[in-house]
């Protein structure tokens, strides 16, 4: 399993995430901002668990937030 957490208040919506895994990741049309699909919410942070299968993608969407608000960690 992975654990996929966002701070989305400080996203500058840049797109790289969208662009690494597009099945996890869009662009809100209401703030310009990325959406983590399933997240949700927690004081700040929005955070989904998925499968094993959507860990490189979600790691480049990582590696190349030029702001690092993405973590994505692998969990039991």
């Amino acid at each position: 399993m992975v654990r996929i957490v966002q701070i989305r208040s400080k996203c500058i919506g840049c797109n790289a995430c969208v662009e690494a895994a597009s099945y996890r990741w869009r662009i809100s049309r209401k703030d310009g901002k990325c959406t983590l699909i399933g997240g949700k919410e927690k004081k700040g942070f929005y955070s989904v668990i998925v499968g094993d299968d959507e860990y490189e993608n979600n790691m480049q969407a990582a590696l190349h937030c030029p702001v690092n608000i993405i973590k994505v960690e692998k969990v039991k």
